[in-house]
């Protein structure tokens, strides 16, 4: 389950009508109509063969949409535009921060903060169980962020790159970053209250795909949400070694051929959320469930939608081990 945090979200509970990509109709044949000089020709025409009308997917996200990566074409789009608590999904924006500072070295170590412990234990977060004093890279940190959720790490992550004098004042500074790079992405109903996204963090469906598809141009971040599962090591406090393994929550991931990634998402006011993008052959779909029942099966379905497939109806999800964190 993931972190609670700084301030309890609103759960937006909307219903609202299927929107989808304007299904093919086909047009009467065109009728040349007869000159004088000509003999009518509307005998030897037939009919155009109507096309099958492609049937929107029914799913159970109460807000959803589908694009077209290369192009942003909306393809499918479920109350699109209304925000909407998005849960650990907010991580997402939390990494581009990261990955998007002038210069970030992914190497630099980080020290483990009995904080990020406490923080995790305070508000029952979903946590990459770092260890007091253990020193992660950057990019460490980034798998334990978006791989278990963990909100531990994303705490390093803002305690790292915020400015200030202690840690609340460091983090402030990294959750008004989170704003301002919303801003720029021309993300207008796109709010971040807290940096691992349990808080009363909103965006829409359409907005989380904008900025999904903002974050998957950076290699670091693709290969991160790609991975299955993790494995690292880093100095400890004691001077010995200290072994991670984080497996990712994400199990469209490995389920559905061709998903990518990206970010799933859970938490009472939020309810399962998922943003995804998979690519077959040269074409990528991006897409988002928020507030989902179902959410694994209502992406299945909306990159069936995409891609003219049947993959759903036999869609078995990737088995996560025991001791795995759920987001």
């Amino acid at each position: 389950m993931t972190a609670r945090v700084l301030t309890t979200r609103v759960a937006a509970v909307a219903g609202g009508a299927l929107l989808a990509l304007s299904p093919l109709t086909a047009q009467a044949a065109q009728v040349t109509p007869p000159t004088q000089n000509a003999p009518s020709t509307h005998a030897l025409q037939t009919p155009q063969t109507p096309r099958p009308t492609q049937t929107a997917p029914v799913i159970a996200a109460k807000g959803a949409t589908l694009v077209d990566g290369a192009t942003g074409t909306s393809l499918f789009a479920k109350e699109a535009d209304t925000a909407r608590p998005i849960a650990s999904t907010a991580k997402i924006m939390a990494a581009s921060v990261v990955l998007d500072t002038k210069g970030v070295d992914l190497e630099r170590r980080v020290p483990v903060k009995q904080e990020y412990r406490d923080f995790v234990t305070q508000h029952g977060s979903s946590t990459a169980d770092l260890q007091t004093g253990d020193k992660l890279t950057v990019r460490q940190l980034l798998y334990a962020a978006l791989l278990p959720s963990g909100a531990d790490a994303a705490y390093a992550l803002a305690d790292t790159f915020g400015t200030g004098s202690t840690n609340d004042e460091r983090t402030a500074s990294f959750i008004a970053q989170m704003n301002h790079k919303a801003g720029e992405l021309g993300l207008a109903h796109t709010k971040f209250d807290s940096f691992d996204g349990a808080g009363a963090d909103a965006s829409t469906p359409d907005e989380l795909v904008k900025l999904a598809r903002h974050a998957m141009q950076n290699d670091t971040f693709r290969t991160v949400v790609k991975t299955k599962q993790y494995k690292g090591e880093a100095p400890a406090a004691n001077g010995r070694t200290r072994y991670y393994t984080w497996n990712n929550t994400n199990q469209l991931l490995g389920s559905y051929d061709g998903v990518i990634g990206i970010k799933t998402g859970t938490t009472t006011p939020a309810g399962d959320c998922l943003v995804f993008a998979a690519t077959r052959g040269d074409k990528t779909l991006y897409g988002t469930v928020l507030n989902s029942k179902d959410r694994y099966a209502d992406a299945a379905k909306l990159l069936d939608h995409g891609f003219g497939t049947t993959k759903a109806k036999t869609l078995k999800l990737r088995a996560l081990p025991a001791d795995t964190q759920r987001d």
